[in-house]
């Protein structure tokens, strides 16, 4: 039994750094090549894509954390049958730590490419494998070791926004506070750097960015990579919430060439939800991000390429049956034979009249351990009735002093499963107020002081001295940047697909024949993530039906199939 308060690597630490016995080095060797290091040679280097999975045939590497300062810290020494490697792998992502051979060292080098292979072909291994790899990037999380610098406030509102883009992408971080933490101090007399242009990023190559935006940064860490524009995929996934990724797990799975898009992060809205506990399978609950951190990690196991953060703008078709290319804001574009559309939604906004002043700092539509650090101990304000308002009301109750929940229905069990209406209803310190509309915000300077509220059966307001306002009012389907792809909306923008999108359509096909739209943002669908996770893997059947159709008709627009022209 693990004991409370160790690490994540003293609970499994023979998960973390297994053993490979000869005969297993030996199953592995025709999936890498062999090559020796001197002794004081880097085997990895921070902020460089590694290698590959380094599996340690003889000799001994130190596995070290450099800091700020150039500092060395040891985290692991590797010996024979051990491996190097964690989840940056798996995406040709930078290394987040160094590697350094002790004496002279024979590994045995396993590329990205091969070791996905290893993991489908060697089944065994391949867990033990993958879930090292994961455990890895967990406690590398727990620890803050790697990843970028963030010199600034903790309350500042940019500093909220990186910290949250870097957490909802699952990348190890550190903030340093230039009025508490000296080494914050030290960094900034280093660099010359003006604390009134704070917040500044130091990424692990050394570059520096003021205030960076969430693309900017992404590049700097070598998050996304240059898409090659020449490449035609088989499958460009919109979206990187349950829908998409399951979309990619399959597909991928399956032998088809997968691109994922994302202008943010992956998980969607479900990996903002704090605790999901009617998904099947998981009786005890599971939080959001982590069933979409599995989600994600096994959809890169199969050879899905993520390029997150990377948002679509335009969708156009090169003929009836495509090829489709996607324009993305970066200038970039990404050529596929078919397109999913998993875009999702938006969060809605309450109509407020100061409500942007307060969003950076102190108005949140989500609760993660992020924004409960920011509110431990403290009255919050709610708005919402559904699921994922009662998720984060039950959440922020177990964090903080007291959770108004505020809702404009008169009865919770009119949008929300009974479970949670009985979780909300057996803890005293969330006070549900039905019939309730915020009236007004108070405070100064983007901090939030005080909320009001005005109760449906009263004329008298209600003000509250609140610091943190979280929004779970729903939201509205993400498909402005379609116009002009010829995708049929209905009334409320939400994709048509199916018999309302023409004659002869797949359940899951648009008004474009080899585009389909899945989860939240396709009329009619269930908003449940289960829902999502079954839409993404049902129209991968589609993809290949239409696949297998549309590649003969490619050089032939009037060519049949079925007794039928193929329609735009």
């Amino acid at each position: 039994m693990a004991l409370q308060g160790q690490s994540i690597r003293e609970q499994r630490h023979e998960q973390i750094y297994p053993t490979l016995d000869p005969l297993e080095i030996e199953r592995v060797r025709r999936f890498g090549n062999l090559r020796s290091f001197a002794a004081g040679e880097s085997l990895w280097t921070v902020g460089q894509v590694a290698p590959g999975l380094m599996v340690i045939l003889a000799g001994m590497v130190a596995v070290i954390e450099r800091d700020q300062f150039d500092n060395h810290k040891p985290i692991a020494v590797h010996g024979p049958g051990n491996f190097l490697g964690e989840l940056a792998l798996l995406s040709g992502r930078p290394a987040l730590v160094d590697a350094i051979a002790q004496e002279p060292v024979d590994a045995l080098i396993i590329q990205s490419e091969r070791l996905r292979a290893l993991m489908i072909a060697e089944a065994e291994l391949g867990e033990r494998i993958m879930r090292a790899l994961i455990l890895r990037r967990v406690a590398i999380l727990q620890a803050g070791i790697g990843g970028p610098i963030i010199l600034g406030r903790a309350e500042n509102g940019d500093v909220l926004r990186l910290q949250g883009f870097l957490r909802r992408n699952g990348h190890p971080h550190q903030l340093l506070n230039p009025e508490t933490d000296a080494p914050a101090k030290v960094l900034i007399e280093r660099f010359h750097l003006d604390p009134g242009q704070l917040p500044i990023v130091l990424c692990p190559s050394g570059q520096l960015l003021r205030n960076p935006g969430e693309d900017e940064l992404a590049r700097c860490l070598g998050l996304v990579r240059p898409i090659d524009p020449e490449r035609l995929f088989d499958v460009a996934v919109v979206g990187a919430g349950p829908a998409g990724l399951a979309t990619a797990v399959y597909a991928a799975s399956e032998g088809l060439s997968v691109v994922v898009l994302d202008g943010r992060s992956f998980g969607g809205q479900a990996g903002a939800s704090a605790r999901i506990e009617n998904y099947l399978g998981f009786p005890t609950g599971i939080s959001g991000m982590a069933l979409m951190a599995r989600a994600y990690n096994q959809a890169q196991k199969f050879g899905a390429e993520m390029a997150i953060p990377d948002e679509a703008t335009t969708l156009a078709a090169g003929g009836p049956v495509g090829p489709f290319t996607l324009d993305l804001h970066i200038g970039e574009r990404v050529k596929a034979r078919s397109v999913v559309l998993a875009t999702g939604a938006r969060y809605r906004r309450l109509d407020l009249e100061n409500l942007d002043a307060f969003e950076t700092t102190s108005v949140h539509y989500w609760a993660s351990p992020l924004e409960a650090k920011l509110c431990a101990n403290q009255e919050v304000a709610l708005v919402g009735a559904g699921n994922s308002a009662g998720q984060g009301a039950v959440y922020l109750a177990s964090q903080g002093a007291k959770v108004y929940m505020l809702v404009r229905r008169s009865n919770l069990a009119e949008t929300m499963s009974r479970y949670l209406v009985d979780r909300i209803r057996s803890l005293a310190n969330i006070e549900v107020v039905t019939g309730a509309t915020i009236s007004g915000l108070e405070g100064h300077d983007g901090v939030l002081n005080a909320v009001r509220w005005r109760p449906r059966a009263s004329d008298e307001e209600v003000r509250r001295p609140i610091n943190h306002l979280f929004l779970f009012i729903g939201a509205d389907p993400n498909t402005d940047w379609l116009k002009g792809s010829e995708i049929a909306l209905d009334a409320k923008g939400f994709i048509l697909t199916g018999a309302e999108a023409g004659a002869g359509r797949h359940a899951l096909e648009t008004t474009r024949r080899g585009v389909f739209a899945i989860g939240d943002v396709r009329a009619t669908s269930v908003k449940r993530v289960a829902a999502a996770v079954g839409e993404g893997a049902q129209v991968v059947a589609a993809l290949h039906t239409y696949l297998a159709i549309a590649e003969p008709l490619a050089g032939n627009p009037t060519a049949t199939q079925g007794g039928g022209i193929v329609p735009p």
